[in-house]
């Protein structure tokens, strides 16, 4: 072991104490999140430029990841539970079910809706930065992610759309409950709105063991809330340690070389965040509180590459901040990791069908053409997995429906990282914007009656 890669980790813990006081004198967690960002920002810088005068990194990295991928592992010990007893708990207390037909209808329009114009977007980002799947140079890690995208759309290019929409079934809810699929998110959800609307059946044929089952799921929610703001408390030494790993294990010389899909690719971004902005202004909401509500989510969202690991900061902070009811949170969160994903699932295969496209000769703006892959995108962002790769999942969908090849996918491997972080961000903040919206639409939720007055009317 190197002296000096010890003292690079001295150095890392002790900028950890002074994150850990500027955190606890403060009563919201953006600022220290913000501080964590910087700190991470600095410290992978450091470990980048040590890198090229020969310290082991690689060891000083492993320790970070001990908190950084801790901290991951530990939101992804939430998701399930959050989201059964969250779901269960909204269904078991509304007056009317039609109401989560209403929620859920919303939050899918807003997804999918903004998943088409993420499409259109890539379509016209790449057509004008002039992005061509020709020239792009095939080295030994894209030989090899050949190889994987080749075994990989076996296993996807046969699936139709029924067989898509059964896969959020539940099967086996023990092991959606141990996220075993891509779809476990969906069918958890699922299963929870099931079991509630079977708790309404009980209290409706005995309202005092429906009382027993509201108080239960009630208590339930306060206990897995209270551990969910219990593990959100590491946020931003989760945050320091995922940028610092991310600066440090960046290569700027792959950024350069495709420099001008890098920078498309945000621009598309960036134009979809202004497209969140503009609906949620057109619905009288101020996207300058929104945003400034939002980013610490956003930021974790960049830093971790997991929509799903998002999900429990995604619903504290629409319940604590945005003020969305937890029924709308829970919706939009859930389905947001798993569908309309407007980054991952929208811009990023509709600029790879444009780069495959364009070279084949074929019009891009014919209206056919168009219309075509935009709906094949929409649809085929059901299911699209939040986790790190989603995006080539969409892309093994997508290219082989249009009738073009996979191997884009594997060119652009050295810079997926970097550009797979901003869409992550794009797909959280597009499950925010939709419960946000839904909450304006919806408005309050109407609260059912206490069992005792149920009975007595």
């Amino acid at each position: 072991m190197q002296l000096s890669a010890l003292l690079l980790l001295a150095i890392y813990l002790l900028l950890i104490w002074p994150l850990a006081r500027w955190h606890r004198s403060r009563n919201s967690l953006a600022p220290a999140v913000f501080a964590g960002l910087l700190l991470g920002l600095l410290f992978g810088g450091v470990m980048h430029i040590a890198e090229g005068w020969g310290v082991n990194t690689d060891w000083v990295l492993d320790w970070v990841g001990l908190i950084g991928d801790g901290y991951v592992n530990l939101l992804y010990l939430l998701v399930m539970p959050l989201v059964l007893v969250s779901i269960l708990g909204a269904v078991v207390k509304v007056s009317d079910t039609r109401s989560l037909g209403k929620i859920s209808g919303s939050v899918l329009a807003v997804l999918l809706g903004t998943t088409a114009i993420a499409a259109f977007i890539g379509v016209m980002i790449a057509w004008l930065f002039g992005l061509s799947a020709e020239g792009l140079v095939e080295g030994a890690r894209e030989a090899a992610r050949v190889e994987v995208l080749n075994e990989r759309i076996g296993r996807v290019s046969d699936l139709s759309i029924p067989q898509i929409l059964t896969s959020f079934i539940p099967r086996n809810i023990f092991a959606d409950l141990a996220g075993q699929r891509d779809t476990s998110v969906i069918a958890v959800v699922i299963f929870a709105v099931l079991l509630g609307l079977a708790a309404l059946a009980v209290r409706r044929e005995n309202p005092e063991q429906g009382a027993a089952i509201e108080h239960f799921v009630s208590v339930a929610q306060t206990w897995v809330m209270k551990l969910v703001r219990l593990i959100m408390a590491f946020t931003p030494y989760g945050v320091m340690a995922l940028v610092t790993a991310l600066i440090a294990k960046s290569s700027w010389a792959d950024i350069f070389n495709l420099f001008n899909f890098v920078i498309a690719s945000f621009v598309a971004i960036a134009l979809m965040f202004v497209v969140h902005g503009i609906l949620l202004l057109v619905n009288g909401i101020s996207p300058i509180h929104y945003f400034a509500k939002v980013w610490p989510v956003l930021v974790f969202a960049f830093s971790s590459r997991s929509s799903a690991a998002t999900i429990p900061l995604n619903v504290e902070t629409q319940i604590d901040e945005l003020k969305n009811s937890p029924a709308i949170a829970n919706f939009s969160a859930s389905f947001g990791a798993t569908i309309g994903q407007n980054g991952c699932a929208g811009i990023y295969p509709a600029m790879l069908t444009v780069m495959v496209a364009v070279p084949l000769g074929i019009n891009i703006f014919d209206p056919v053409w168009l219309a075509s892959l935009i709906a094949v995108i929409v649809i085929s962002s059901f299911g699209i997995a939040g986790v790190g790769g989603g995006a080539t999942f969409a892309a093994l969908v997508v290219l082989p429906t249009m009738g073009l090849p996979v191997q884009i996918a594997a060119l652009l491997i050295s810079v997926e990282p970097l550009i797979d972080m901003a869409r992550t961000a794009l797909n959280v903040n597009g499950a925010m914007t939709a419960g946000t919206l839904t909450q304006h639409w919806v408005g309050p939720e109407p609260q059912e009656p206490e069992p005792q007055e149920a009975a007595a009317s």
